[in-house]
């Protein structure tokens, strides 16, 4: 059974996340031959303030000038 974990900001629409997780179903299916019915993709959203790289959070990435 595939399993597909995606993590981003939040933020997107509600039609977004479901061509996102159709495109990854998909993906999963015509890559490794899985029947379309055992793949599994999870979706978390987190605020951008608890998402950083580089100690910058993606939150003070839209607000510095670096």
């Amino acid at each position: 059974m595939p399993f597909v974990e995606v993590t981003l900001t939040s933020g997107r629409t509600p039609e977004q996340l479901r061509t996102m997780i159709s495109a990854l179903t998909d993906a999963v299916v015509s890559s490794i031959d899985a029947p379309k019915a055992s793949v599994r993709v999870i979706v978390r959203e987190v605020p951008a303030t608890h998402f950083a790289a580089g100690d910058v959070t993606i939150a003070e990435r839209g607000t510095r000038n670096d």
